[in-house]
């Protein structure tokens, strides 16, 4: 049952709903995140702690970069139908929609350098 609630707890906060589903899209940095949900550094370290934490999301390192991903749920039955879900949830809800919609827009080698 931990595990459970772990899960459903790290999908609490709108905004590490909105990182899984940008992560739906692309592997990221976390200053691709913070800059598109204009967040600090700091806090989009903690979401995505959470979200590891729930075996929702991982990262590889690739010299100064971390890329973040989702997981494909290999170490929980629940994060796995948990993530095969959300990629048919919230297709048509605005905020997420305009965040999707700003992805391509968004390039590392710009926003980590400021």
């Amino acid at each position: 049952m931990k595990d459970f609630i772990r899960i459903m707890k790290a999908l609490s906060d709108p905004n590490r709903v909105k990182i899984l589903k940008m992560l739906q899209h692309r592997v990221m940095c976390v200053c691709e995140i913070k800059e598109a949900l204009g967040l600090a550094q700091p806090t989009v370290s903690r979401h995505l702690k959470v979200l590891e934490n729930a075996s929702l999301v991982g990262y590889k390192k690739d010299g100064l970069w971390a890329n973040y991903h989702l997981t494909g749920g290999d170490n929980s039955p629940y994060a796995a139908n948990l993530l095969g879900n959300l990629r048919h949830w919230l297709q048509d809800d605005p905020e997420i929609e305009e965040l999707i919609e700003r992805l391509p827009t968004i390039y590392r080698e710009e926003v980590c350098k400021r």
